[in-house]
């Protein structure tokens, strides 16, 4: 049934990662109603925000490294991962 998608052991973990952090924020949310402050980024945001900021520019992170060089794409997952979770905390 689901033939016509590759899916290995690394592109669900991605898609599982991205689902347990949105039910996290969900949660967080919920328990927590976020307000907006200014931190290391020039804009006022929310947590959202910060979580969707760090996503996207994850990504590339991601594309910078493969397209710039040959190092292993596990270098540049550390990278993303330091990078939204500093953008969480003091973004």
């Amino acid at each position: 049934m689901m033939n016509w998608m590759a899916w290995t052991i690394p592109t669900a973990s991605f898609f599982v990662g991205i689902g347990l952090i949105l039910i996290v924020m969900t949660i967080a949310e919920l328990k927590r109603p976020t307000i907006e402050r200014k931190g290391l980024l020039p804009i006022a945001t929310t947590r959202g925000d910060r979580l969707f900021i760090g996503l996207l520019s994850s990504a590339f992170i991601h594309l910078a490294v493969i397209g710039s060089s040959d190092t292993d794409i596990w270098w540049a997952f550390g990278i993303s991962v330091i990078w939204v979770l500093s953008l969480l905390r003091w973004g």
